[in-house]
């Protein structure tokens, strides 16, 4: 396959991986490396409690890989949160984001042919997934549902986590007040031209996944991307006004048409039942707008980068304005346009190099 002249970022998220660290980041730089012109690996290290940063930082050495970034966040989030950390440093035309043990990162070829053909946003999506529980099964298809009959969109099918997309939806959702939230749904609802592909491969392993936690971000994600919620409160609101007015006019009807019921007992006993439990749903769904909105203004930034360690070899050194003189002892580096020497060797204002000698 030809290489694709574009600079690409791949996102890969990873958590107590270390026995695996080094032979999968080196199967993927390989792939990488035969596949585009210019690239960065970025892990994003999600708070592992291994010595997968060790492994990391040795990765990044002087005889480690090339172009491989590595983010260590302090402490464990979800992971949108920390995909969306790798995304916000990526500096390529295009950025990746695949999970490492869930995902095929052969399918990087057909959706980087897609992204170059005009594509802004490129899904995959893998048939075969990792085995969960029961519960979290259940518990995934029922918010899946839920999310679709608000929003229109199944996240699960639509807009896949593995996903290609190009620096303008980056920089879109760059201004938005919540990008590491949105970051999981705008790409396939802003308005993009978005494509989408299947392919089967075997996951690596099936990464545990906790139920609690999943729920917790799947709430999240429903009362801050959509108004469905919202439109439930006045929903119920609405239907118990009606319910009330109905129930009114058949207590009416009772008062005119019986002789032997005690006075306002019935009518008042069913009226604090019904307007109860309307009350404890209106309350739930506003108990839950009410902790997002505290968490929005009492917590602090969505991940925090601990650590940071940057390949000691890049390939990419067209993209540092980094010049070696020849007839020069050592090396000369870093002489920018603004200092007044360019690439070829011209002048903007200052003497040329000549015979070894800086100006």
């Amino acid at each position: 396959m030809a290489v694709v002249p574009a600079f690409l970022s791949v996102v890969l998220v990873l958590r107590d991986q270390s026995p695996q660290l080094a032979q999968m980041l080196s199967e993927a730089s390989g792939r990488l490396a035969g596949l585009v012109a210019d690239h960065e690996l970025i892990v994003v290290d999600n708070a592992s409690s291994d010595d997968s940063v060790t492994v990391l930082k040795a990765l990044t050495g002087e005889h480690g890989l090339a172009n491989l970034q590595v983010y260590a966040l302090t402490k464990e989030v979800d992971a949108d949160t920390a995909a969306w950390a790798g995304v916000e440093n990526a500096l390529g035309d295009f950025v990746a984001v695949l999970d490492p043990l869930a995902d095929d990162l052969g399918v990087l070829a057909r959706m980087l042919d897609k992204a170059t053909t005009g594509a802004d946003v490129v899904f995959a999506r893998n048939l075969q997934r990792p085995a969960q529980g029961l519960a979290y099964r259940a518990a995934s298809a029922a918010f899946d549902r839920i999310y679709a009959w608000s929003s229109g969109l199944r996240l699960a099918r639509e807009a896949p986590r593995c996903r290609i997309v190009s620096r303008r939806v980056v920089n879109f959702i760059l201004q938005h007040a919540q990008p590491a939230t949105a970051w999981r749904h705008l790409p396939a609802t802003a308005g993009f031209s978005r494509a989408s592909l299947e392919y089967s491969a075997p996951p690596r392993a099936a990464a545990p996944k906790r139920l609690r936690d999943s729920v917790e971000h799947g709430m999240r994600l429903l009362v801050s991307t959509t108004r469905a919620p919202m439109r439930l409160v006045t929903t119920l609101s609405l239907f118990g006004a009606g319910a009330n007015l109905g129930y009114s006019a058949y207590v009416v009807a009772v008062f005119l048409l019986k002789t032997d019921v005690a006075p306002g007992w019935v009518s008042l006993s069913l009226q604090q039942s019904g307007m109860f439990f309307l009350i404890s749903l209106v309350l739930l769904v506003l108990g839950e707008y009410i902790l997002h909105m505290a968490s929005l203004s009492s917590e602090g930034p969505p991940y925090h980068v601990a650590q940071e360690f940057t390949s000691a070899r890049l390939t990419r050194r067209e993209r540092l304005n980094i010049e070696a003189v020849l007839g020069v002892t050592g090396a000369v580096g870093s002489l920018s346009e603004a200092g007044g020497l360019t690439a070829g060797g011209s002048t903007t204002g200052r003497s040329p190099v000549r015979d070894g000698a800086l100006p």
